[in-house]
């Protein structure tokens, strides 16, 4: 089992330290909860065709992302582990 060590730590102003890294992957996980709202409001006709557009065009740059089509692409080694999430 591998364990992770989190640091609490204050920077001073009453909020925790987080790498650009951490702040990377918070931002990734709140848009990609926006996209699925946004799906499924358009979906159900709640909103515009403007938010369907987003959906697509930030679901695409996730898959592009991902390590599989990095992989295929040629621009992330098959044991490079450096991007696991």
């Amino acid at each position: 089992m591998t364990q992770t060590r989190v640091s609490t730590k204050a920077s001073g102003h009453g909020t925790a330290d987080m790498s650009h890294h951490e702040w990377s992957d918070t931002v990734k996980h709140i848009m990609d909860g926006v996209s699925v709202v946004t799906a499924v409001g358009t979906i159900t006709n709640m909103l515009p065709a403007v938010a369907a557009v987003f959906t697509i065009v930030w679901t695409g740059i996730r898959i592009y992302e991902s390590n599989t089509v990095q992989k295929l692409l040629g621009k992330k080694e098959s044991g490079d582990a450096s991007d696991a999430g």
